[in-house]
């Protein structure tokens, strides 16, 4: 990391109020995880550009009771926690290029407690009362994936039973085949509903709610979605 950033980050970082808890996962063999020495390196020091006692890192094996209670079976993984408070933001694969302008976002906004969600998209997801689990792909070159990523993190600390998954598609290019990733960023919701690119917020929510069942009156994920890519 340059001087610059560093700099910047920094700046960034003195919005912090509560402390975060970047908890990280790799494999007892780190020769069978691509990227988790630069990501140890990257946490370390975002530890020290932040205030003092703001950032905790916390590092486990993917043996470790942690990663069963966690439910973390893809490494590196980085889970990103409020004091006392597991909001569901999960980094699968290095948050590099694009993706790392996500993770400070994430960090700021768990330490507030808060995320910045229009009151519409807010009403629309407080129709989620079940389990939802979003999956981002993304690589680190994609300027579009943040968006996708951020907003899936947004809604995991909106709305408690949501979860938010970036997933790095060159380091798991099994995962990325499986759900047929040829373009990012590609979203997954609870296997039953995907799409391409980033939309806005709201129509996401709508997505998110449709993906257990539920309708939002007036708004059709389906049409929606193609008016967009029509554009």
């Amino acid at each position: 990391m340059d001087e610059e950033t560093r700099r910047e980050v920094t700046r960034l970082l003195k919005q912090m109020t509560g402390r975060v808890y970047l908890r990280f996962f790799k494999p007892e063999k780190e020769e069978e995880c691509m990227y988790c020495k630069e990501e140890e390196e990257l946490l370390n020091i975002l530890s020290s550009l932040a205030p003092s006692g703001k950032i905790i890192i916390e590092k486990y094996s993917s043996k470790s009771e942690e990663a069963l209670k966690y439910s973390v079976d893809l490494f590196p993984a980085l889970l990103v926690h409020g004091e006392g408070k597991n909001y569901g933001i999960r980094f699968f694969g290095i948050p590099a290029g694009y993706e790392f302008a996500v993770l400070i976002e994430d960090i700021i906004d768990v330490s507030r407690g808060s995320v910045d969600l229009d009151k519409e998209t807010l009403e629309i997801l407080r129709h989620v009362d079940e389990p939802v689990k979003i999956k981002v792909f993304v690589t680190p070159s994609c300027p579009y994936c943040p968006i996708a990523v951020r907003t899936a993190h947004k809604f995991a600390m909106a709305n408690e039973n949501v979860s938010g998954d970036m997933m790095e598609a060159l380091e798991f290019r099994e995962f990325a085949e499986k759900y047929n990733v040829y373009a990012v960023p590609k979203v997954i919701i609870n296997d039953v509903i995907e799409f391409e690119g980033a939309i806005p917020a709201k129509y996401f929510a709508v997505a998110v709610v449709e993906s257990i069942g539920k309708r939002i009156p007036g708004l059709d994920f389906k049409e929606i979605y193609k008016r967009l890519r029509s554009r």
